[in-house]
């Protein structure tokens, strides 16, 4: 846990230099763009981020984009991601906390609950996101166009609890909550994101973004939603004619 605490903040810190690095080029660079392509497609490696959870995941993020005019775009956007979340009483609903809080209390009046006992259980989890919408452009720079854009669509989660093999009252609660070993759920998700695209040429570049959205995902078990933060990086290709006439 402590290894992957500390990848995750190593991540964090990498994204916020490399944010920082994306500035200060961005403001060195000079000229305005004077060839920009009707279509857009972006592929690249993304991680997703919810600490409250303790989720972290890594994967395939795929945008495509036209463009109506040179500043603003219309596009689709999905991403698909795995990895680990924790589940503790804590971040259950007020009702599952109760009913957990009586169980354990007779399991230790039984003495059958260990001296120093505490429920956690990891969980594999898979993250699908789903979104459409504009994306405004700032081209003032040659080779380095800026971008933000809102944030509105679907998440689609699945989670597969894994208690340790040897915990066998953590098996029997993830009995109890999730009896089919798998839990799934879809939900609408708002936010904002924005980054940078190096151009490399007329058709090619590398693409910098991240994006932090709100959602509320098993509303059913957790009784909070949380803030994500999701990171992408990887090539961007410009494909079409010139519309800056």
């Amino acid at each position: 846990m402590k290894v992957q605490t500390n990848t995750r903040r190593i991540r964090q810190m990498l994204s916020v230099m490399l944010t920082l690095a994306v500035t200060l080029l961005a403001s060195r660079a000079s000229g305005q763009q004077t060839y920009v392509t009707r279509y857009d497609l972006f592929t690249g490696y993304t991680f997703l981020d919810s600490p409250h959870v303790s989720l972290f995941e890594n994967g395939f993020h795929f945008q495509v984009g036209v463009r109506p005019k040179t500043w603003y775009s219309l596009g689709f956007d999905y991403s698909v991601s795995a990895g680990t979340l924790t589940l503790t009483p804590n971040l259950l609903t007020t009702a599952l906390q109760q009913q957990l809080g009586a169980e354990l209390e007779a399991l230790a009046a039984a003495g059958k609950l260990p001296p120093g006992y505490t429920l956690v259980v990891p969980a594999h989890s898979v993250t699908q996101t789903f979104a459409a919408g504009p994306q405004l452009a700032y081209r003032h720079f040659k080779q380095v166009t800026l971008f933000i854009r809102p944030d509105l669509g679907a998440i689609h989660e699945s989670a597969t609890p894994h208690p340790a093999p040897g915990d066998l009252i953590a098996q029997g609660i993830v009995q109890q909550l999730v009896p089919s070993g798998t839990k799934t759920d879809w939900t609408i998700f708002g936010g904002f994101g924005g980054g940078t695209d190096f151009l490399f040429g007329k058709h090619f570049g590398i693409r910098v973004q991240s994006d932090l959205v709100y959602d509320h995902l098993f509303s059913d078990l957790l009784k909070d939603g949380r803030f994500t933060v999701r990171f992408s990086v990887g090539p961007i290709f410009n494909l079409g004619k010139n519309i800056k006439q």
